[in-house]
């Protein structure tokens, strides 16, 4: 299908996870992780592509010690009942256990109408039903309800993470079930690693949607979906059908290797935009958590005449 609006791609460069908020004021929030893995920054702009050149606010750094020392990963910006809040996981350490990393989800809060003024307040850890690596958490609300989407390791089964949502009685507290919606089944899963994590929600035509991200960081990281009723029960893990294929992945005539962990929001036009990261080679030396240049993209978003969206491939860059 055609659109309205092409991107100049990568839109941000070393900007890995990333996550773009259109708030109600007209702006764009845009947050990150850093290849660093120490700091989550915030910045904002009037468009999409003004995230560019927007000067980037540290709104909090990683502890020396303790829990919130390490590996510093994908910060998400909301805003819930009038704050803002910073969803993001942390470590104690870089070192893994058995090939898994010890992070725990934390949030921030900032009464500020301006979350790049005021203060950022530590709200803690966001406790589920195991002690054990957890990160990637969304939000968001349906019917009135305030729900948290999140990647945990359960500890009685294989795998590295699955896909968890749970009811939240406050933007930092969950309370009641916690369902698990998605497991690594499928073989473009489960390269390298047995991994579902990154999840995004996009509601639309009477259907909820959560993109994911599965697979090991490098060029076979890859995205599914999930889709479920919006009249169902979402805490019922059979509301949730998985898509048999991935629906978007490497594409090597257009040169972009690994793209994933995406978010979603809406540009200028009212057309649905899809915010990812991907690198523009294949081979990496060393571990691929650790090559700097998973880059953000930006690409308008397609629908199918069943009202699913058409992720398409990963545009070409066009920024060298």
């Amino acid at each position: 299908m055609s659109t309205n609006k092409e991107y100049s791609n990568p839109l941000v460069e070393q900007r890995a996870d990333p996550w773009v908020y259109k708030h109600t004021d007209g702006y764009y929030y845009f947050t990150a992780s850093v290849p660093e893995y120490d700091r989550i920054e915030v910045r904002r702009a009037e468009t999409i592509e003004g995230l560019r050149e927007a000067v980037p606010v540290v709104a909090w750094r990683k502890y020396e010690t303790g829990p919130l020392s390490a590996n510093i990963w994908a910060p998400e910006i909301h805003y819930i009942a009038g704050k803002w809040y910073i969803y993001f996981a942390a470590a104690r350490t870089t070192e893994t256990n058995d090939g898994l990393f010890d992070h725990r989800m934390f949030v921030l809060e900032n009464e500020s109408p301006n979350p790049l003024e005021g203060s950022w307040t530590e709200k803690g850890q966001v406790k589920t039903a195991w002690e054990s690596f957890a990160l990637d958490a969304t939000t968001f609300q349906h019917n009135g309800v305030l729900y948290y989407v999140w990647a945990q390791k359960d500890p009685e089964i294989p795998g590295n993470s699955n896909l968890y949502i749970s009811e939240m009685s406050n933007p930092w507290t969950l309370t009641g079930r916690q369902t698990m919606i998605a497991t690594p089944e499928y073989e473009w899963e489960k390269i390298g690693f047995s991994v579902n994590e990154g999840a995004a929600v996009l509601k639309r035509n009477g259907r909820i949607f959560i993109s994911f991200s599965a697979s090991a960081t490098d060029y076979n990281y890859c995205m599914g979906l999930l889709t479920a009723d919006e009249t169902s029960d979402l805490l019922d893990a059979a509301s949730w059908s998985k898509h048999p294929e991935p629906v978007f992945k490497t594409n090597v005539a257009t040169g972009q290797y690994g793209p994933g962990h995406n978010s979603f929001t809406v540009n200028e036009l009212g057309e649905d935009v899809l915010i990812y990261h991907a690198r523009n080679y294949k081979e990496i030396t060393g571990d691929p958590l650790y090559d700097p240049n998973r880059h953000t993209r930006a690409q308008v978003l397609g629908w199918n005449e069943d009202g699913t969206p058409d992720f398409g491939v990963p545009v070409k860059d066009s920024r060298m």
